[in-house]
């Protein structure tokens, strides 16, 4: 597999990239401009994460950090008292994941990277990519006072907000202007969850001006922070001497975030951020990938940025290989990604809008999730909000077994996921195929194409337009 890959930016988008690549062999070089570990927020992570990590064999690296283990999360919300979404419970007990330290989180992923092959140089910075009638082919960056130009036969950008590639050179970014919103936040040493959490889980809290979060980190931390519009945020801003001031009269304000922290000690700065949401108008193109941030950054609000960012990694590796092997030319592997990460975020999208309607209900959620995936509505639709916030039903969409062949393991929970969205789980003692699922709810049904991980990385086509077979991820720790 002689093809040289460029990776841009470190963090879990470019790193799950670089390491899934060269594990298939593949040349890839990764140039990081920050020096790691770096401050980073969006600690909270989706179980989706931890199957792609397991795929891309450092699990046992990130389990080792001994980060909380996060089963689910509470919501206190509206006008409604607590509704919990308990991932353990619905999907069983291997479907988990960790909140994190994301300094040490996205430190360790990129090591990982390094240890199967990639070349990671931090302290990097590229400062324009060159094209050949469209083609991106080749980037000048600067390392230490010294600047390379650097050609390859295929770029993914991760470079996060900083969109080398939308920013910079195709400048088609398109703000979300209704989620202008600003974050602030800080860290206490102790506190404590809402009764009936899942083990680990994060609490998200409404107000009438935004929403909080409360997030048990390791060694009795609790990241709690505030989002509001911009608008507001700016209002209030000036009454106030400091950003900690502010933030603990907002603290304040809410009786129960107040008690969630009132036993904890304030530990360290506090920090404010806009989160203002955006898409570009396209996520690849002739030899390269936009992936994580650098294509699209969704409101926190459902704990998605990790997410995203190894979804999208997962699908570039993915497009790359089978490009690189013959199995699909270039132009329908980048049809593939930009269809599957682009329906990845517009469905992320569309529930985090409806969630911030906070007069509708959590069954008006429920209910939105579920047609928003792609089984038939049933009576246990509740299951599809879980199976979203869990990043599963994105999972599901880019693989399949189809038939009655038995399904590889690597996509067993996935699959479970979407079957009990739509209330079709076999009883015990079934001798039904405990996976068999309309093949259009399971891959992009525009290309015929889907997803494969065995017993290589990569892109399959499907055998009949009824039944394609495939493998995909799940949890078997």
């Amino acid at each position: 597999m002689a093809k040289k890959v460029l990776v841009i930016g470190g963090g879990p988008a470019g790193s799950i990239t670089a390491a899934l690549l060269a594990r298939r062999g593949v040349d890839v070089r990764l140039l990081e401009r920050e020096i790691f570990p770096r401050y980073h927020i969006g600690e909270s992570v989706s179980p989706s994460c931890r199957a792609i990590i397991d795929y891309a064999g450092a699990h046992d690296k990130i389990e080792a950090r001994g980060y909380t283990v996060k089963e689910g999360i509470l919501l206190r919300w509206g006008t409604e008292r607590d509704w919990t979404i308990d991932w353990a419970k619905t999907f069983g007990p291997k479907v988990r994941s960790w909140q994190v330290d994301r300094a040490d989180f996205d430190k360790v992923l990129l090591d990982h990277a390094a240890e199967q092959g990639a070349e990671v140089i931090e302290g990097a910075q590229v400062k324009r990519v060159h094209f050949d009638e469209g083609r991106a082919h080749a980037a000048d960056w600067t390392y230490r006072g010294t600047t390379a130009t650097e050609d390859f036969d295929f770029l993914v950008d991760a470079s996060g907000r900083a969109g080398v590639l939308s920013v910079r050179h195709l400048h088609d970014r398109r703000p979300h202007d209704i989620f202008r919103n600003v974050a602030i936040w800080g860290y206490y040493q102790g506190g404590a969850l809402l009764p009936d959490t899942p083990g680990g889980g994060i609490n998200v809290i409404s107000s009438p001006e935004g929403w909080y979060w409360v997030i048990p980190l390791r060694d009795d931390v609790y990241s709690v922070g505030f989002v509001t519009h911009q608008t507001r945020f700016l209002e209030r801003r000036g009454a106030f001497g400091s950003a900690e001031e502010m933030f603990r009269a907002l603290v304040a304000e809410s009786p129960t975030v107040a008690e969630l922290v009132a036993t904890g000690t304030p530990d360290g700065p506090v920090r404010v951020e806009q989160d203002f949401s955006y898409v570009a108008d396209t996520f690849c193109g002739p030899g390269y990938f936009t992936a994580g941030d650098a294509a699209c950054f969704l409101d926190p609000l459902l704990s998605t940025g990790v997410h995203l960012a190894m979804y999208s990694g997962l699908l570039a590796a993915a497009s790359i290989t089978a490009t690189v092997d013959g199995d699909v030319g270039e132009l329908e592997a980048r049809g593939f990604y930009e269809s599957l990460y682009r329906n990845s975020y517009a469905r992320l999208l569309a529930m985090v809008s409806a969630v911030y309607r906070q007069y509708r209900g959590r069954a008006s959620y429920f209910w939105l999730a579920q047609r928003l995936l792609r089984t038939e509505p049933a009576r246990r639709h509740g299951n599809a909000f879980a199976s979203i916030t869990a990043g599963l039903s994105d999972l599901s969409d880019a693989s399949t077994s189809g038939g009655t062949a038995p399904m590889h393991e690597l996509v067993a929970a996935a699959h479970t996921a979407e079957l009990r969205a739509a209330g079709n789980v076999p009883s015990e003692g079934s001798t039904q195929a405990p996976m068999k699922m309309d093949a259009n709810d399971l891959y992009d049904a525009a290309t015929g194409l889907y997803l494969v991980t065995d017993p290589v990385l990569g892109i399959r086509r499907a055998r009949t337009a009824a039944a394609p077979a495939a493998t995909g991820l799940t949890f078997t720790r």
